[in-house]
């Protein structure tokens, strides 16, 4: 079996891609069995999972992410805005298009494109998503390993549990992460975040399905939601979210509404041979 897919990350949160305008879905093998065959690092392509990019019949195109652990994600940030730019420079929107429409599991995304014009080619520097609005829930405790914990429930059209610490680099953000996704059924995203200043957040993050990240984009989301609700973070300003792989910006609005804005990169092109 010989299967074309191309490697991308945003912010070093890296996803392999198959285009499933090219390659049919119907062709493929089971896709959890695939991503866990392929996001192995080391002994296969390597990743922190898989997403399809697949025609839609609502959107220019649909997406399907998995984790790395082959359980299907409802929705990436940053996999999402490597959507957007593949679907432009690979040919699949026009050369005119800088606005974009992708469906997900958690409902139809809006992406504005940032391109600009070489004289080589033409590319996209940077993806704004329309998040749609984010739900705060009320704070919670959890007790867990004999630590206690003050968490803050966010939906991203995937869950999520915020943690705001004193100083990041003394929590072990692998195995709390670990406890405290676990302690929830079905798993949730833990994300650990430090205030920096009004406009500035450290984050990072322990994702169900693909452990400690490089970059989350829905937990940067969640995280500015959990500091606006705190009063840490202003609404209208944009929030700078320090990450493992980079920042990225994301825009607080009224009613919870996000934008999220941030790079996407090509990292190489292949064909995976062998059998699930």
């Amino acid at each position: 079996m010989k299967i074309p897919f191309t490697k991308m990350h945003g912010l070093g949160n890296d996803y392999i891609y198959i285009d499933c305008f090219r390659t049919p879905i119907d062709t493929l093998p089971d896709p959890a069995q695939l991503t866990a065959r392929l996001s192995t690092r080391r002994t296969s392509v390597g990743a922190d999972g898989l997403v399809l990019i697949l025609p839609s019949e609502v959107a220019d195109a649909r997406m399907r992410m998995f984790n790395a652990d082959g359980t299907e994600g409802m929705m990436c940030g940053n996999a999402i805005r490597c959507v957007g730019k593949y679907l432009y420079e690979r040919g699949l929107a026009p050369p005119d298009a800088r606005e974009i429409a992708v469906e997900t599991a958690s409902g139809v995304k809006e992406l504005s494109l940032s391109v600009r014009d070489g004289k080589a080619d033409t590319v996209v520097t940077a993806v704004t998503v329309d998040m749609g609005a984010v739900e705060v829930s009320d704070e919670i405790a959890v007790e867990t390993a004999g630590k206690r914990y003050c968490l803050i429930p966010v939906s991203v059209g995937n869950p999520h549990r915020v943690c705001f610490v004193d100083d990041l680099c003394e929590v072990d953000v692998e195995s709390e992460g670990a406890r405290l996704s676990s302690a929830v059924e079905g798993g949730v995203n833990v994300e650990f975040v430090e205030r920096i200043d009004g406009n500035t957040l450290r984050m990072r993050v322990y994702e169900r399905g693909s452990g400690v990240t490089l970059a989350c984009g829905t937990g940067a989301c969640a995280s500015v939601a959990a500091a606006v609700s705190r009063g840490i973070c202003p609404v209208h300003t944009p929030v700078t979210v320090l990450l493992d792989g980079g920042a990225l910006t994301v825009i607080p609005g009224e009613g919870g509404r996000m934008l999220m804005i941030g790079g996407a990169e090509f990292v190489f092109d292949g064909v995976w041979e062998g059998e699930i």
